[in-house]
Formats: C-alpha cells, sequence, structure tokens
C-alpha cells in the first residue's frame, strides 16, 4: 500500500508544484481584487465536482463494484460494467452542464449572492462561470477513467493528470492574454481547455493498461441503480471539506472586497500537503480495504487502517507545525509580487494559520471514509457530513463579523475535527476503528519530534531568513534552508524518538 501511496504522492507533488507556479502567475496578473474573487468564485464550481468526483464519491462506489466484478466475474464483465458508467455519466453531464449554461445567474446569485449588489463583478463572474463550467464534464469523465485505472491497482497515470491541468493554465494564461478581455478569461479559458487534455491521456492510459472502453447507448440498469445509488449521498458524505469550502465562498463574498482572493491564496499552500498526503492515502487505501473487508479479513482490515493513519499523521504533522510556525514567509516568496502586496500576504497568512489548524483533521477525513465506502456504506458518511455542513455554517455566521476573514478558514477547521470526532466514533463502535500498540506508541512521540521541530524552524528563521532582503533570490533559499533543516529536525528526532522508523515504513506491506 505504501508503494501506491508514494506514487500517488509524487505525483500529486508534481502537480502542486506546478500549481504553485500557476499561483503565483494568478497572484501576480490578477491580485486580490474584484478581477481575482471573480475568477475564485467561477473556478469553484466545476472544480467543486472535480474533488466531489476524482477524490470521493465517484470512487468511493465505482472502485469496489469494479474490483469486485474483476476479482468475482473477471475482466470482460468489469469491462461492461465501465462502459455502462461512462455512458450515462456522460449523458446526465452533458445535460447538467447546457442547463448550467443558461442558468450561471441564477447559480452565480445563489453562490456569489454579496456579489450582486456589484452590476458590473457580478457580469464579471458570471461571465467566467460560463467559461470554466464546461471543465465539470469532461474532469468528471477523467475521474471515472481515473477509477477504472485505479480498480486495476494502476495509480500513475490518474495521479499525473492534474499536472496537464497546471500546465495548460500556465500556456493559457501567458499565450491568451493579448487575446482576452483579461488574464482571468485567459485562465478561465486554460481550466476548460485542460479537461480536454486530461480526458486524452486518461482514455490513453486506459487502453495502454489493456482495456478499450467503448461508449454504449446509456440505460439504467440495475448494476448503474446501484451503483448511482451508492454515489449519491457519497457526493456529499465524501464531500463535506468541498461542502464546507462553498460554504466558505458564500461567506466571503459578504466580506470585504479581495476576502475571496485572500483565502483562496492561503487555502492553496494549505492544500500542498493535503492533496498529496490525504488524497493519496485516501486513493491508495479504499481498493485494498475493500479487498479485505468483502473477503472477511476484519483484523487485516483494521491493521490496514491502523497503519493508514500512522502513516497520516506523521506525514501530516510537520506540514501542520510548519504552517503554524511560518505561514508570513511561505506567502511572502510565493505570492508577494505585481498586484498581490504586502497586506494582502497579511491578511493571508492569518486566514492560513486557522486552515493549518485543521489541516490534520482534513487528512484523517480521507483515511476514515474508506472505512465506510470500503463496507457499501455511504449512508452514514453522509448523515455525518450534513451535520458537519451545519456546524460550518453556524461558526460561519457567528465568527465572519468579530473575526472578518478569519470566520471563514476557522470554522472550516473546527468543522473539519467534529467530522474527524464522529467518523471515529461510529467507526470504533462497529468494530471497524481499534488503535493498535503500534499507532498509540507512536502518536505522542511524533508531537514530541514536532514540538523540537518547531524550536528549529523558529532558530533557522531568525538566521537564515531575511524577510526584506533586496533580492528574491535570496528570500527563496532562505525559506528553503528554514524548511528543509526544519524537516530534517523532525525526521532525525522522529526516528530517535521512536515516533517512526524510516526505512521499516518504506519497506512495510499492508
Amino acid at each position: 500500500m505504501l508503494r501506491s501511496i508514494l506514487t500517488v504522492g509524487g505525483w500529486t507533488m508534481a502537480s502542486r508544484v506546478l500549481g504553485f507556479l500557476r499561483d503565483m502567475l494568478i497572484a501576480a496578473l490578477l491580485g486580490a481584487g474584484p478581477l481575482g474573487d471573480a475568477f475564485v468564485v467561477a473556478n469553484k464550481l466545476p472544480n467543486l465536482f472535480r474533488r466531489l468526483f476524482g477524490e470521493g464519491a465517484f470512487n468511493a462506489a465505482f472502485v469496489p463494484a469494479f474490483a469486485g466484478l474483476m476479482e468475482t466475474e473477471g475482466k470482460p464483465a468489469a469491462q461492461r460494467f465501465a462502459e455502462q458508467a461512462l455512458a450515462v455519466m456522460a449523458f446526465w453531464l452533458l445535460g447538467l452542464t447546457v442547463l448550467a449554461e443558461f442558468c450561471m445567474p441564477a447559480i452565480m446569485a445563489i453562490v456569489a449572492y454579496g456579489f450582486t449588489s456589484d452590476t458590473e463583478k457580478f457580469a464579471l463572474v458570471v461571465e467566467l462561470g460560463r467559461i470554466t463550467f464546461p471543465y465539470m464534464p469532461l474532469i468528471c469523465l477523467t475521474a471515472l477513467l481515473c477509477g477504472v485505472l485505479n480498480g486495476l491497482d494502476r495509480f500513475a497515470a490518474a495521479a499525473a493528470a492534474p499536472v496537464v491541468y497546471n500546465i495548460t493554465s500556465i500556456a493559457c494564461m501567458l499565450g491568451l492574454l493579448a487575446h482576452t478581455p483579461s488574464a482571468g478569461h485567459a485562465l478561465a479559458w486554460g481550466v476548460s481547455l485542460s479537461g480536454v487534455f486530461q480526458l486524452a491521456l486518461l482514455v490513453w492510459a486506459v487502453r495502454r493498461a489493456g482495456m478499450r472502453l467503448h461508449l454504449p447507448r446509456p440505460r439504467l440498469t440495475p448494476a448503474m441503480r446501484t451503483l448511482f445509488r451508492r454515489m449519491a449521498p457519497g457526493l456529499i458524505g465524501a464531500g463535506v471539506v468541498q461542502l464546507n469550502a462553498l460554504v466558505d465562498v458564500f461567506i466571503a463574498t459578504l466580506l470585504p472586497a479581495g476576502t475571496n482572493a485572500i483565502l483562496y491564496f492561503a487555502d492553496r499552500v494549505n492544500q500542498l500537503p493535503l492533496g498529496t498526503i490525504g488524497v493519496a492515502i485516501g486513493t491508495a487505501l479504499l481498493p485494498t480495504l475493500s479487498r479485505q473487508a468483502q473477503s472477511g479479513q476484519s483484523g487485516a482490515a483494521i491493521a490496514t487502517m491502523n497503519r493508514a493513519i500512522e502513516y497520516a499523521l506523521a506525514l501530516a504533522l510537520p506540514a501542520t507545525l510548519a504552517l503554524l510556525t511560518i505561514p508570513g514567509p511561505v506567502l511572502t516568496v510565493l505570492f508577494q509580487r505585481g498586484a498581490f502586496t504586502a497586506a494582502d500576504v497579511a491578511l493571508s497568512a492569518q486566514a492560513l494559520t486557522a486552515y493549518a489548524a485543521g489541516l490534520p483533521a482534513f487528512v484523517l477525513v480521507k483515511v476514515l471514509v474508506p472505512g465506510f465506502f470500503a463496507r457499501g456504506d455511504t449512508a452514514m458518511p453522509v448523515k455525518i457530513g450534513m451535520a458537519s455542513v451545519g456546524v460550518n455554517l453556524a461558526l460561519n455566521f457567528a465568527l465572519m463579523v468579530p473575526l472578518q476573514h478569519l470566520g471563514p478558514p476557522l470554522a472550516s477547521a473546527l468543522a473539519s475535527w467534529f467530522n474527524v470526532a464522529a467518523l471515529a466514533v461510529v467507526l470504533a463502535h462497529r468494530g471497524h476503528l481499534a488503535p493498535d500498540p503500534t499507532l498509540l506508541r507512536a502518536v505522542p512521540r511524533m508531537l514530541a519530534a514536532g514540538a523540537l521541530m518547531v524550536i528549529a524552524l523558529l532558530g533557522l528563521r531568525i538566521l537564515a531568513y531575511d524577510p526584506i532582503a533586496a533580492s528574491p533570490l535570496w528570500r527563496w533559499a532562505g525559506l528553503c534552508i528554514v524548511v528543509l533543516g526544519g524537516l530534517i529536525a523532525y525526521a532525525i528526532a522522529g526516528q530517535r524518538l521512536g515516533a517512526f522508523n524510516i526505512r521499516t515504513m518504506t519497506r512495510r506491506r499492508s
């Protein structure tokens, strides 16, 4: 399992690095103003679907069914199932896209309610929303093909697809800028065009894996009804983080101009460890856990869950502590240029601290939800997810006035911890989650190693990082020294304290 986690995580890390190059261009060209706000909101809708399908509900329903057919009835039956799903999904996704294009003003009047008082800004967000929304059916069909590859235990191509997204976005932002009304328009066209390229990549990868899928006439067969019945509640249950993010966007439109852009850049930094660790572990965990659960290996399934939690905490803890300790230097080096000012960085750093407080919870949600999906239960996560959304919404309204831009990220962090606690309690009550001695021994030692890492970060920041250095290159170098020094300190301390054994972990199989 760890090899699959590292494969997915490696490609995701490459995507995140390119994503930061993309976001640096967005910060410089769009800034934290009306154009930045409009693009962030317009891009949220198709990406909400991307995260729901690509990282949650669809894989949760499709992969266990596909893997089960491969195991019990063979490749031809699994291929027919995938083709039926592809046809039905393509039919209703295209219909939904056409409907959304016509109804975009009404959709944005709800999602971006705070923009409705500004006619020019509202018209801009509607226009950009219409440009970006075709990305939705393209990336959802890409997610289906990712599910096929994951069911075949092939993770590389699916994990590499986001790299195409970032490369295309950067190319369009630079190449189309002279031919579009604004950088926001060029970027919006890049989003939709990247969906075409990602879908083409996955079609090629599936064929290379020996499964040539065709597009039959869409029919709601019993297998399809079962698939979508399991998938429907999972859209909310597995996507609670994304639903909370949508609530944050709605609240941010009610706050001062630029808030959506400020939160966007803070969240982008927070998404680096979340995407690299949480999504990778969740993606690699589900097929293994599904096979163990369906074959009655309850002890092995519990052990797999414990090792996933151990890996998640070992990797998420240093990221969390680093973002809590040095948010300002990270955001300054990455985004302070062009239209994104030092004042914007200061506000975004405050928001990043609030997001980081919930980072371990965001990652653990990705680990715990497959514990339900692997056993065919998509109902309980949706119930807990809806409760978490309610907690997030209540906290947002309670905190938006006194805390302003800090309200949405802090509300999301607290709601995610509520989500983790509820998921863990239910899994433990059902006998599907029981921390073993290895996990219980490792966690306090990880915390001790993390405390030593914080001391190292603070010391290295004083010695190596100059926030007013004349050359941006020196600021980059200083930040790299601080970050690498902190990671080395954590790795050495964790090894010495017995929090983990790096050599053993890289050889371990679950």
